[in-house]
């Protein structure tokens, strides 16, 4: 296992719980430097799911079951559809969708400041079904159901809880579909372990210093990182 990988996977998990959405936001990204698409997917959504219990458990007390209901069901349906459509599609469509989506939504977010929707549980629904579509599909959703629950001004403490109790569940439904297609190589087994270690140590970090940095500004940084990566694979995908 590449170390620069190993090394990433942690800043992508301390960063995803300081910014405000999930690590395979940023972690699947720079995968796809070492690993093609479906092993990345994989190695990465462990690295998301690990990092969720951590969240989940520093973070318990913060959860909103409302929107776990009213986002988190149609979320788990859509990431299913998703994930059971990649073996259809080719890698580099799926690698340049990935680019776009991410040019899109870090683009809009750094002009706006923050991408906000209006509150209402159909736009929780819609939220849902779009995210865990991503999710499912492309590997990352959460920067899109950051910006449906941002909407509806949830403390700190509860808008990760809530964020990693939602994606938890929709990493639950997509990784056996991931392994069923034989997604990931066994030689890379080993890795799983040690990104279960990487998750937690960086959700802990990142626990440990959520309070201390203005959020404002470090999530800022952030996405223009992922706009620079998104501007890489969309033109790398329209360079073919």
């Amino acid at each position: 296992m590449n170390p620069l990988f190993l090394l990433t996977a942690f800043f992508a998990e301390v960063a995803g719980t300081l910014a405000g959405f999930g690590s395979s936001t940023i972690a699947l990204p720079i995968a796809l430097f070492f690993f093609d698409f479906q092993t990345a997917l994989v190695l990465v959504a462990f690295l998301h799911i690990f990092g969720n219990i951590g969240r989940i458990g520093f973070f318990k007390h913060g959860l909103d079951r409302r929107l776990i209901l009213f986002f988190g069901v149609p979320s788990v349906a859509a990431s299913l559809a998703g994930a059971l459509l990649i073996s259809f599609i080719p890698q580099d469509v799926l690698k340049g969708l990935l680019g776009v989506f991410l040019l899109v939504y870090s683009g809009l977010s750094l002009w706006k400041d923050t991408l906000r929707i209006p509150a209402s549980h159909v736009n929780a629904g819609i939220g849902g079904v779009l995210s865990g579509f991503l999710a499912g599909l492309i590997g990352t959703g959460g920067a899109l159901r950051g910006a449906f629950l941002t909407a509806f001004n949830l403390k700190k403490e509860k808008y990760i809880a809530t964020a990693a109790a939602i994606a938890l569940a929709v990493d639950l439904t997509r990784i056996p579909v991931y392994l069923r297609q034989g997604f990931l190589p066994e030689a890379h087994y080993p890795a799983v372990a040690i990104l279960f270690v990487i998750a937690m140590l960086g959700s802990w970090l990142g626990r440990l210093i959520v309070d201390r940095i203005p959020q404002a500004l470090f999530r800022k940084i952030v996405l223009s990182a992922l706009l620079f990566v998104g501007i890489f694979f969309t033109s790398t995908w329209l360079g073919n």
